[in-house]
C-alpha cells in the first residue's frame, strides 16, 4: 500500500474539529465525508468516535490510496472502504443510503460556487432524520470584520482560479435555505475558520 499523504493544515485542525463534533454528535451513528482528501480527518475522527461508522468519499480518484492508507495505519475496522464523489453528480450514491452527519471540510473555497448548491442538495437527499452537515473552512461575514490573513488568502484562491474563494457565510445560508437546511450552530475556530452545523428545520 502506498504511503498516505499528508496536509499540515489538517494535522493543525483536526483536534479543534474533533472536540466540537464529540459536542453536537450522539455517541453513535453513520458518517458520509465528502472531500476527504489526505484521509487525515476521517482516520482521526474514526479513532475518536469508534462507535461510528464512516464513509469517506472524494472528486479525485488519486486520493483514494491516501484515505486507505492512513485508514489501515490506525487499524481501524469502523471505516468503509473509500469511494469516488463528485458533489456536482446527480446521484452520489447508489440507493438512497440515509447518514446521521455528513462532513465536508476545506471544499467551497477550492471549488466552483455551483458546488455550494449542489452540496446542500445532496445533503437534503441522504441526511437521516435529525442527521446534520457540518462544513469547516474559513468563511467571510457581513458584521464580521475579516482578517487579513483571510483577505491575503482569498486574494491568492482568486488568482489561481476565479471560480475559487472564501464564500460568504449569509450567501451559503441562502443555498442552503433553498434546499431545505437552515443554520443550526455557528462555531469559531482557530485559524479564523468556522464550523457550521446545518440541519432541517
Amino acid at each position: 500500500m502506498p504511503s498516505p499523504n499528508f496536509s499540515p493544515a489538517a494535522d493543525r485542525n483536526k483536534q479543534a474539529i474533533f472536540d466540537v463534533l464529540r459536542k453536537v454528535l450522539p455517541g453513535q451513528g453513520s458518517a458520509l465525508e465528502i472531500a476527504s482528501g489526505t484521509g487525515q480527518h476521517v482516520a482521526w475522527f474514526a479513532a475518536g468516535l469508534p462507535h461510528w461508522t464512516w464513509q469517506p468519499t472524494d472528486a479525485m480518484p488519486d486520493a483514494l490510496g491516501s484515505i486507505s492508507a492512513w485508514v489501515a495505519e490506525q487499524g481501524l475496522v469502523n471505516v468503509r472502504p473509500p469511494r469516488v464523489l463528485d458533489v456536482m453528480a446527480p446521484e452520489w450514491l447508489p440507493g438512497a443510503e440515509a447518514f446521521d452527519l455528513i462532513y465536508c471540510a476545506n471544499m467551497l473555497h477550492i471549488s466552483p460556487w455551483a458546488t455550494c448548491a449542489a452540496l446542500m442538495q445532496g445533503s437534503v437527499r441522504h441526511l437521516a432524520a435529525g442527521g446534520v452537515l457540518v462544513t469547516y473552512g474559513p468563511y467571510l461575514e457581513d458584521d464580521v470584520p475579516t482578517s487579513e490573513g483571510n483577505l491575503s488568502f482569498d486574494q491568492s484562491l482568486r488568482a489561481q482560479d476565479p471560480a475559487w474563494g472564501i464564500r460568504r457565510r449569509e450567501e451559503v445560508e441562502q443555498e442552503a435555505a433553498r434546499a431545505g437546511l437552515r443554520l443550526k450552530a455557528r462555531h469559531a475556530m482557530p485559524a479564523n475558520n468556522l464550523l457550521l452545523v446545518w440541519g432541517r428545520p
